[in-house]
C-alpha cells in the first residue's frame, strides 16, 4: 500500500516530524475466511440457477421463472454487497505505527470511521497472544497493549508476524523514552547555566 496515502493531510493525527514506521493491516488469512463463505454462497447461487429449474417443474412457466430469476438476482446483489463490506472492513482497519505513536484506524460499516490513538509514552505492557494451529503456521495474532488511561487496552487483531510488531513497538518506546530523557537533561544544564551565570 503506498504510504503516500496517510500523509498529514489525510489523516490529522501525523505531525510533520512524525516518521511512519510500519502500516499494518490485518493477516490475508482472515479475508481468506470470509471469501470461503462468499464463494460458497456463489457455489449456492449458480447451482440453483441451473438445477432448479429442472427439479421444480413449475418454474418451467414464464410467470414462475421471472420470480425465481428475480430472488436469484437479489441473492447476486446480497453477494455483491456482502464483498464490498468485507473487502472495505479489511482495507480500512489499519494500524498506523509512527515514531511517536500507535494510531487506530477503525471501520465500523461504510458511514463510521473511528480514529484513536496511543503515545509511546502510555504504554505499560505488551502482550502477544497466536490462538490455535492455523495462526501458529501463517504467524499472526493479536497484540495488546496494556495503557495508563481511560482505554485500558489497545488491540491489534489478527495481524501478521505479532511478535515483530511487539518488538517494534517496545523498542519505539524505549527510544521515545530516552529521547525524553535527554531532553529533559538538556532543559535542566540550561537552567542550570542560567543559575550559575
Amino acid at each position: 500500500m503506498p504510504m503516500e496515502i496517510f500523509d498529514h493531510k489525510k489523516i490529522s493525527e501525523i505531525k510533520e516530524k512524525e516518521r511512519i514506521m510500519k502500516i499494518i493491516h490485518r493477516h490475508w488469512f482472515d479475508i481468506f475466511k470470509q471469501f470461503i463463505l462468499i464463494v460458497f454462497m456463489s457455489l449456492i447461487l449458480i447451482g440453483s440457477l441451473s438445477s432448479f429449474p429442472y427439479f421444480f417443474s413449475v418454474l418451467q412457466e414464464q410467470s414462475y421463472y421471472n420470480i425465481f430469476i428475480f430472488f436469484e438476482n437479489i441473492f447476486a446483489i446480497f453477494i455483491w454487497i456482502f464483498i464490498f463490506f468485507v473487502w472495505i472492513d479489511y482495507y480500512f482497519d489499519i494500524w498506523i505505527i509512527t515514531s511517536e505513536k500507535i494510531i487506530n484506524v477503525e471501520q465500523k460499516g461504510l458511514f463510521i470511521r473511528s480514529l484513536s490513538e496511543l503515545k509511546f509514552e502510555r504504554i505499560q505492557d505488551v502482550t502477544v497472544e497466536v490462538t490455535g494451529i492455523i495462526p501458529t503456521m501463517l504467524n499472526y495474532g493479536d497484540v495488546y497493549i496494556q495503557t495508563a488511561g481511560e482505554k485500558e487496552r489497545f488491540v491489534f487483531r489478527r495481524i501478521p508476524d505479532p511478535y515483530a510488531i511487539k518488538d517494534m513497538i517496545m523498542a519505539l518506546q524505549k527510544e521515545q523514552i530516552k529521547e525524553e530523557t535527554n531532553e529533559l537533561g538538556e532543559v535542566i544544564r540550561k537552567e542550570i547555566h542560567k543559575e550559575i551565570a
